[in-house]
C-alpha cells in the first residue's frame, strides 16, 4: 500500500452498511432476518469471522441474503490473481459485504451488490491492497423508468470521484455480468469495478462508501413501485425460468463465488445468492411481442440508460 490506511475503518463501514440495509428490508417486509455469526478456526483453510443475515418467506422478499465476512488465508486463489500474476500464492486478507435479494413478485427485480477490500501480502514486498464491487439489477419484466432510475443513482454515486468512472464501470458491468455461454446479459447492468486503488487508498475507499450508501436509494423505490402489482401463474413461471439464468451465471462465471469456493470459504454464506425456487425448460420460447420476449430483445441488451 502506498499510504497509511487502517483496514478497521473498512470493517466498521461494511458492518454498518449490512445493518442499515437489512433494517430497511425488515421495515418494508416486517420479517426478521436470521443472524448467523460464524468463525473460521486456525485449523481451517481460512481464518476469520463474519455475519450472514438471511430473510426467507417474506411477503415482499422470498429470499434475501446479506453477508459480511473478514477472512485471511495463506494463498490467494487463482480467481484473485488472474490479472495480478505477480501476487500468485501470496498470503491475503479480505473483507466484504455481499447481498442478493430475490423478491416474490415477478415485477420486482432481483438485485445484487458486493463491496470488498483485498490486501495481498507478498513475501519481502510491501502489502498491495485494492477495492472491488458494484451493484446490478436483474428484472424479470422490464420497466424503462426502473432501469433509468437505477443507472442514474449509480452514476450520481461516482460523479464526485471523476467523470470517467461511470462510463468505465458501467461498461465493465455489462461485460462482466454476461452469460457468455448463452451470449445473453444477466440483467440491465449497473456498475462494476475491481482491482481499484487508482485514487489512492483513502479516496478509493471514499468511492466505495459512496457506492454502498447509494444502494437503498437505487433499489428501494423500485420495490415500492412494483411489489403490489397483480400477477398470475404465467408471470410466476417466467420468473422461475429466468432465475435459472441467474443461477447459471453465479455458478459458471462469477469470480466472487469462485474466490470463496477456491479459498475454502464458508459454503452456506457463499451460496446465499441462490434463489429459493428456480426452474429450467428446454429451448424456452416466448411469444413474439410479449413482455417476456421484450425482456430479452430490449432490456437485456447493453445500452446507455442515462
Amino acid at each position: 500500500m502506498t499510504e497509511d490506511f487502517d483496514i478497521s475503518d473498512a470493517r466498521s463501514y461494511l458492518t454498518g452498511l449490512q445493518q442499515s440495509i437489512t433494517s430497511a428490508l425488515n421495515a418494508m417486509d416486517d420479517m426478521p432476518f436470521v443472524v448467523d455469526a460464524w468463525r473460521k478456526e486456525a485449523h481451517e483453510p481460512l481464518q476469520g469471522n463474519g455475519i450472514t443475515m438471511m430473510m426467507e418467506g417474506g411477503a415482499v422478499f422470498e429470499r434475501a441474503g446479506c453477508g459480511f465476512s473478514h477472512v485471511s488465508g495463506p494463498k490467494l486463489p487463482p480467481s484473485a490473481t488472474a490479472h495480478r500474476p505477480e501476487l500468485s500464492g501470496a498470503p491475503f486478507e479480505a473483507m466484504g459485504v455481499s447481498l442478493v435479494f430475490h423478491p416474490r413478485n415477478p415485477y420486482v427485480p432481483t438485485v445484487h451488490m458486493n463491496l470488498r477490500m483485498i490486501v495481498a501480502k507478498p513475501e519481502g514486498l510491501p502489502p498491495v491492497a485494492w477495492f472491488g464491487g458494484g451493484m446490478d439489477l436483474t428484472p424479470y419484466y422490464g420497466f424503462e423508468e426502473d432501469a433509468v432510475h437505477f443507472h442514474q443513482t449509480c452514476k450520481s454515486s461516482l460523479m464526485p470521484f471523476g467523470q470517467d468512472l461511470h462510463p468505465r464501470f458501467k461498461t465493465w458491468c455489462d461485460i462482466y455480468f454476461c452469460n457468455k455461454h448463452r451470449q445473453e446479459q444477466r440483467g440491465v447492468g449497473g456498475i462494476f469495478f475491481d482491482d481499484f486503488s487508482e485514487l489512492g487508498m483513502q479516496q478509493s475507499f471514499a468511492m466505495l462508501q459512496s457506492v454502498g450508501d447509494a444502494f437503498l436509494t437505487a433499489y428501494m423505490p423500485i420495490v415500492g413501485r412494483r411489489k403490489d402489482m397483480a400477477y398470475g401463474e404465467k408471470e410466476r413461471d417466467f420468473q422461475l425460468y429466468r432465475r435459472g439464468r441467474y443461477v447459471e451465471f453465479n455458478l459458471v462465471w462469477d469470480r466472487g463465488t469462485h474466490f470463496g469456493l477456491q479459498s475454502g470459504g464458508r459454503t452456506e454464506s457463499i451460496l446465499l445468492s441462490m434463489p429459493p425456487l428456480v426452474s429450467w425448460s428446454y429451448k424456452h420460447q416466448s411469444l413474439s411481442g410479449s413482455p417476456e420476449a421484450q425482456l430479452v430483445s430490449y432490456f437485456l441488451v447493453p445500452k446507455d440508460w442515462v
